[in-house]
């Protein structure tokens, strides 16, 4: 496997602040996705829980957190054996819609962790369409 990257789009109507309080504020994050330590904020670190459990499922720091523009940040897992990857989110107005992008790079490489891959891109399926959903609330 040579590309590792998963990338996804969507087109919302909804604002680049209303998105970005979507990706980066706890109350509004776990809606869609998981449950923040904190808030995801420039140079921070941060840690995700499942909702019903409290196990730990993801953590990372974040690299780039331009509001309404770029947000970046590292993540690990537990699967990825200490592997961090970088997630990129990005928000481009178009029109009177906003288009959602999502980058996931830096996966493994490994053939025998293609499952790893096809799990997190059926899992950022899952999460875009919550966040789509939580969105038009």
């Amino acid at each position: 496997m040579t590309d590792n990257t998963i990338r996804k789009a969507i087109y919302v109507k909804a604002s680049r602040v209303r998105i970005w309080d979507h990706l980066t504020k706890p109350e509004r994050l776990k809606a869609w996705f998981h449950v923040p330590s904190v808030e995801l904020t420039m140079g921070e670190p941060y840690e995700m829980f499942e909702r019903d459990s409290g196990e730990k499922l993801c953590w990372g720091r974040v690299r780039d957190a331009t509001p309404y523009d770029r947000l970046e940040y590292t993540f690990s897992m537990a699967q990825t054996n200490g592997v961090k990857s970088k997630v990129i989110w990005s928000l481009k107005e178009v029109e009177n819609i906003t288009r959602l992008s999502l980058v996931h790079s830096g996966l493994p490489r490994k053939a025998e962790e293609l499952g790893l891959t096809l799990a997190l891109d059926k899992g950022w399926d899952d999460h875009i369409a919550a966040l789509r959903v939580a969105l038009s609330a």
